[in-house]
């Protein structure tokens, strides 16, 4: 199987992904999403669009997730997308699941699509998280 192959801007900004994660530190968020990025949730049907809300989701999730860990990196031919495997758990329920995550030429995030499975640990998924963002919700709707 060849190395991954991304775009060098794309392989920056993953690069300051794992960094933000490593570190706790999500200050550098902003930089790496692009202001049209859109979140699409494995909890809800209508995707979210804005850099806010990419970065409200993202932010949000790694307060709920413990134990996470990313186990594999894929990449797509063109080497504007990759899948990021994962494990956490919330509330004692593990988990597994995959960021989709799609750039653009400048490295900057452009979608990012969550899935997860079992789907006891969804629903504790978005137990907590509902708990967080329900007040936060209303502002990205209808955007789209």
């Amino acid at each position: 199987m060849p190395d991954l192959a991304v775009k060098p801007a794309v392989a920056r900004s993953l690069a300051t992904w794992h960094r933000m994660i490593a570190t706790d530190d999500m200050s550098d968020l902003e930089s790496i999403v692009h202001p049209d990025a859109v979140f699409r949730s494995p909890m809800a049907f209508t995707p979210y669009e804005s850099r806010a809300a990419v970065t409200m989701f993202l932010r949000t999730v790694l307060t709920v997730f413990k134990d996470f860990k990313y186990h594999r990196t894929l990449a797509s031919a063109d080497g504007l997308s990759v899948v990021l495997e994962f494990s956490a758990s919330v509330n004692g329920k593990k988990l597994k699941g995959i960021d989709l995550v799609k750039f653009d030429e400048d490295g900057l995030i452009r979608e990012f699509e969550v899935m997860v499975r079992p789907f006891s640990g969804l629903q504790e998924l978005g137990s907590e998280m509902g708990k967080r963002v329900k007040d936060k919700i209303p502002q990205f709707k209808g955007k789209l």
